[in-house]
């Protein structure tokens, strides 16, 4: 690990111009790690993601103070497809793949912002699926008739198919099966340890935390905890709200 690859710098977010939802939202992700973004529903986890993204325009909202730098350059004034170039992608929660396409297809569409011939993609998509071998078995499938599992699937392999430095990972056990849901954890590990830094959100606090190397947590656009994640385990305010402790 060497330094931070991400700072997100007292950021203020805000909808249709009026509605504030982050106020004052930092945080750092050391280059190589996964750090755990934890929080109930509402809290703003989603839209700090887009703020990093850059996506949040697509929602009438925008980053009004504060800065966000990525790989030592500042990030939020950049284009989503920019930001993807430099090696920063996210994926949304609710496994978006376009519905129409086979899985294989989806897969390439990850690779629309990279130059490298034909050998390099091929080489990749077989990467995703040493990763996810069960889409390999699905390939030729139309992603909206695969199920919700395999689509998520689908949604990781799709981002590393860009080559990513650091993948924004919203959600994604959400609606999964116990089983699934250990699988993919497993997964977003192994893609860790190949050098992909990962920026996590998710509601299962317990599982977040079994894997990340730090964490925080974020109550009503701010950030009132944060630490190592065996910290954040053990803390009692964060046990009785996300970890189902009386």
């Amino acid at each position: 690990m060497s330094g931070k690859i991400l700072a997100v710098n007292n950021i203020e977010v805000v909808y249709e111009h009026v509605i504030l939802v982050l106020k004052g939202v930092s945080l750092e992700v050391p280059k190589g790690e996964i750090v755990a973004l934890l929080g109930a529903n509402g809290a703003g986890k989603s839209t700090t993601l887009k703020a990093i993204s850059n996506l949040l325009s697509a929602e009438r909202g925008e980053v009004t103070k504060g800065s966000i730098i990525f790989d030592g350059e500042e990030v939020h004034a950049r284009s989503p497809n920019e930001l993807v170039r430099r090696g920063c992608i996210q994926v949304m929660e609710g496994r978006h793949c376009f519905a129409h396409l086979s899985v294989e297809e989806n897969l390439l569409t990850g690779a629309f912002t990279r130059r490298e011939g034909k050998a390099a993609i091929r080489r990749d998509v077989d990467l995703v699926y040493s990763y996810f071998p069960r889409l390999k078995e699905r390939r030729g499938s139309t992603a909206g008739y695969i199920s919700g599992g395999e689509q998520q699937m689908c949604a990781i392999g799709r981002a590393l198919m860009s080559r990513p430095k650091m993948i924004l990972l919203d959600e994604p056990s959400m609606g999964l099966a116990p089983v699934l849901v250990e699988q993919i954890f497993e997964t977003v590990l192994a893609i860790n340890q190949q050098g992909v830094t990962i920026l996590l959100v998710e509601q299962n606090a317990a599982m977040a935390l079994s894997i990340a190397g730090r964490g925080y947590v974020l109550e009503t656009g701010r950030l009132p905890l944060e630490g190592g994640a065996r910290e954040l385990a053990d803390n009692p305010e964060v046990r009785r709200a996300y970890l189902g402790e009386a």
